[in-house]
């Protein structure tokens, strides 16, 4: 009997050692890098700190679209993705992936912006007239501009002309006159403005804000056990420091100055829900744009 006891014992725990290595290794991916020599470059100490937290093995998994990032999570060939608001609300109705850690971003929200000799106060007032946007899809660019505008009695889709560009041309375009506003990401947009020496102080005006964003993230596939997830987000955020200072090594992830790591869930993401459905999308089940 002894025996019978031991051997049960030891088929026990050879049963969670083998358990343990199959889930040691995790597929990672970021949704806006693309290139697997991007990754290491801009997020390596990222995935070696996250490495230092958890006692678990991550290995980066390019992807060179966001649709491929679905499809690598629908496919369980990578566990874990660093995505966007936006992003998520597609991935997570494509695949049913859900939140694991919030990348809380200080002064992540978008304004409407004018000329201040427009004489335009209110986003009422831009009815009828040409309004820019940033990336196509974009949470803070695109999509919270357009909320915006709609919380203020203007329907994006149907009441402004509207276009797309990139933030620097939508600035130019604006400072020329050629546009009657931009809905912008404000803290990156004031980036922009600031390195501008040919407008004086005050050529500008913002007429509308929006709330704080919800968080980027990093999002769990269907696949991972909760129990697991579970584990890796306490170790996340019981080691948030080293995490947050390996993320911010790289220039590129400036927008992420003054951070933090906090624990998130999906009803946070139904203002950008709301926003898709503002912008003509209500289905939210492919990426604006893709």
């Amino acid at each position: 009997m002894r025996f019978l006891k031991s051997a049960a014992l030891a088929a026990a725990v050879l049963a969670v050692s083998l358990s343990s290595s199959l889930a040691d290794t995790f597929k990672l991916a970021v949704t806006d890098v693309e290139g697997l020599e991007r990754l290491q470059v801009e997020w390596g100490p990222f995935k070696n700190a996250l490495e230092n937290a958890t006692d678990h093995t991550f290995e980066f998994f390019p992807v060179t679209s966001r649709t491929a990032a679905a499809e690598a999570l629908r496919a369980k060939r990578v566990d874990f993705v660093v995505t966007g608001p936006a992003e998520y609300i597609v991935i997570n109705k494509l695949t049913e992936a859900r939140p694991l850690i919030g990348l809380g971003r200080p002064d992540y929200f978008c304004a409407v912006v004018v000329r201040a000799d427009s004489g335009l106060t209110r986003p009422a007032e831009l009815k009828g007239k040409k309004v820019a946007f940033g990336d196509i899809g974009s949470t803070s660019n695109m999509l919270c501009p357009m909320q915006l505008m709609a919380d203020y009695g203007v329907d994006p889709v149907k009441d402004i002309e509207k276009l797309h560009t990139s933030r620097n041309i939508a600035h130019e375009a604006l400072k020329k006159g050629d546009v009657a506003a931009i809905g912008i990401n404000h803290n990156s947009w004031i980036g922009t403005r600031n390195k501008d020496d040919s407008v004086p102080n005050g050529f500008f005006r913002v007429i509308a804000r929006s709330g704080d964003l919800p968080n980027d993230m990093i999002m769990a596939g269907a696949h991972v056990d909760p129990a697991t997830a579970q584990s890796l987000r306490q170790a996340i955020l019981d080691n948030k420091k080293s995490i947050i200072a390996a993320i911010l090594q790289h220039e590129e992830n400036d927008k992420y100055s003054g951070m933090d790591l906090v624990a998130i869930e999906d009803g946070a993401y139904d203002l950008v829900r709301s926003m898709y459905t503002t912008a003509g999308f209500p289905q939210y089940d492919k990426f604006i744009g893709e």
